[in-house]
């Protein structure tokens, strides 16, 4: 293909290198001031700037496109008020905020508040809490804040979220700050493309590793040989062959395709973040990327994670966490040296997104090597088999030609960090370490049991539950009121960070206890999750996964609570 022959030319380090790292001076072409501030920055000043930042309980927002350049090519954003990332809304438990949505695009457009505890009709989903924004027209939004933490904000349309429509949300407690810290940055990760993401969509349906340059080798083989002997070597490669998969196939769009954000700034453009000698910061992480899964660490800090998903848990300490689209993590850390890294690998180890914690503006520290390069094995297969037995078999006469594998005997645990985190040498955040405080919402036990399982074939890039896509199903109906247990099985060869509206999800622990209160939960390869739900929001809900192309592939279901 030829895609890949350039990829991997003669030039093709330099290329990566390049492309993974940006452009020193990249962002939202403005003018002649900004374009001259690039030019200082493309001599060695460093992006110190965030988004802007607004305050108070009433807002407005202009959607519009606006020319940027991340990579050396001018590409066009979908931006707020002029920005990529949109404007840092900063809100506080208890008001109730207006936002006037201002659509300046020739499309529609929509504005999702992720994780937010809100009427359905403001949730802001195009075909299931509202009719969306028309092209030219003002939409209102309008809620009580019920709740704290950091969140965020995303379109729900099109490929808009992929091309700049995305913003952070902090909310004060009403009763004051619990979690102490001299000073907070939010760190918003994300992942640009230069191209039209329903091309790449469109690539991925006619060939779904299409960016995935990261294939099995001979060298593997005979690595494998050499571990395993002949004949397990050969019969690992006779199971992938049969099931048409590939070990390699982490995600669906690499560094071949992405350029990776941190604060709406490349690699080179080296956002920083200030602090001063003896000051506890507090770092406000989202995941508000459309296909990438992060693993962040700061080499030299230990990060005390005291929230997730904007819920207050016990303080865990850790060297390095994974999360996917949709995910936040609030972390504490005591800088002691002048600088450091802050670093976010790709789960696929293609690229990685990068900042600095500094003293001062213009200073950096060494940059870690990404990871070696990760393969899944049959054992990420199996769920809790054992080897040699066969860990999935083929699932067509249960759930249709959309389906392409089954896992019979998931996993159930929660302390597995996922493929390539396990012993790594650094402590890694696992969903066993998350404990929200204060319990679960509602005492109350499960009424009933609702189980789906998450289902896709990779040589047709469908996704779906139980095997059927969103535009063959019908709605999941919830009692309003109810006190429910969800179960999700993971019968695909992908993690999936999977997101209910409206609703907290309070995960279960696999002795059925409460672990904690979450609005997104990653669901890894052949793992089987369990979470209860309060049905205590009347109205129409997405419940979708949150990798933006399984969403638009299938993998998404309608909830009505009634």
């Amino acid at each position: 293909m030829a895609g890949k022959d350039h990829f991997n030319s003669g030039t093709s380090v330099l290329s990566r290198r390049r492309f993974v790292q940006g452009l020193a001076a990249g962002g939202v072409l403005l003018g002649t001031a900004a374009l001259a501030g690039r030019v200082l920055a493309a001599q060695g000043a460093p992006s110190t700037g965030t988004a802007p930042v607004l305050h108070g309980s009433e807002f407005e927002l202009v959607i519009e496109q606006q020319p940027v350049n991340y990579t050396g090519k001018v590409g066009t954003a979908t931006t707020v008020n002029g920005s990529v990332p949109a404007p840092t809304l900063r809100w506080r438990e208890g008001d109730t905020v207006t936002i006037r949505v201002v659509n300046r695009l020739q499309e529609p457009t929509s504005i999702h508040w992720h994780g937010i505890i809100l009427p359905y009709d403001m949730d802001g989903v195009p075909g299931i809490s509202f009719a969306g924004i028309p092209a030219g027209t003002t939409f209102t939004y309008q809620f009580k804040i019920v709740q704290s933490g950091t969140y965020w904000y995303h379109s729900h349309s099109g490929g808009q979220e992929q091309h700049g429509l995305y913003g952070a949300i902090v909310i004060e407690p009403a009763n004051g700050e619990k979690i102490q810290a001299d000073r907070d940055h939010v760190v918003l990760l994300s992942d640009w493309t230069d191209a039209d993401p329903m091309a790449l969509f469109a690539k991925l349906k006619v060939q779904s590793d299409y960016y995935n340059f990261n294939q099995p080798t001979v060298f593997d083989f005979l690595r494998d040989v050499s571990r395993d002997g002949l004949g397990a070597a050969l019969d690992e490669r006779r199971m992938w062959q049969q099931m048409r998969m590939n070990p390699t196939d982490l995600a669906d769009l690499s560094a071949a395709a992405l350029t990776f954000l941190c604060n709406g700034t490349t690699p080179a453009g080296n956002w920083t973040g200030l602090f001063q000698h003896g000051e506890r910061l507090r770092l406000r992480f989202i995941n508000g990327s459309a296909n990438t899964f992060y693993d962040v660490r700061i080499p030299g800090l230990t990060l005390t994670v005291v929230q997730a998903d904007g819920q207050d848990i016990e303080p865990v300490e850790v060297d390095e966490f994974r999360f996917g689209p949709g995910q936040t993590y609030d972390v504490l850390v005591t800088p002691t040296d002048d600088a450091y890294t802050l670093f976010a690998q790709t789960m696929d180890r293609t690229g990685y997104a990068h900042g600095t914690l500094a003293v001062a503006a213009g200073m950096s520290a060494p940059i870690p090597e990404l990871d070696e390069r990760l393969q899944l094995t049959m054992a990420d297969m199996m769920g809790s088999m054992v080897m040699p037995v066969t860990p999935v078999r083929h699932a067509s006469t249960e759930y249709g030609p959309g389906t392409d594998m089954r896992v019979d005997t998931p996993s159930i645990a929660l302390n597995d960090p996922g493929i390539g985190l396990r012993d790594n040498g650094r402590r890694v955040l696992t969903l066993a370490d998350l404990r929200t405080i204060g319990g679960p919402m509602d005492s109350r036990p499960a009424e009933r049991e609702i189980e789906l399982h998450m289902t896709g074939n990779m040589e047709r890039y469908t996704w779906s539950f139980d095997g059927i896509e969103f535009g063959e199903s019908t709605p999941i109906h919830f009692r309003q009121g109810e006190r429910l247990r969800v179960i999700l099985h993971n019968d695909t060869m992908m993690t999936h960070p999977m997101h209910l509206h409206g609703m907290w999800s309070e995960l279960e622990n696999p002795d059925g206890g409460f672990q904690a209160r979450l609005h997104t939960i990653m669901v890894q390869p052949a793992q089987r999750i369990s979470f209860l739900v309060t049905a205590d929001a009347p109205g129409r809900w997405a419940w979708h996964c949150h990798l933006m192309f399984h969403m638009d592939a299938g993998m998404f279901r309608e909830v009505i609570v009634a």
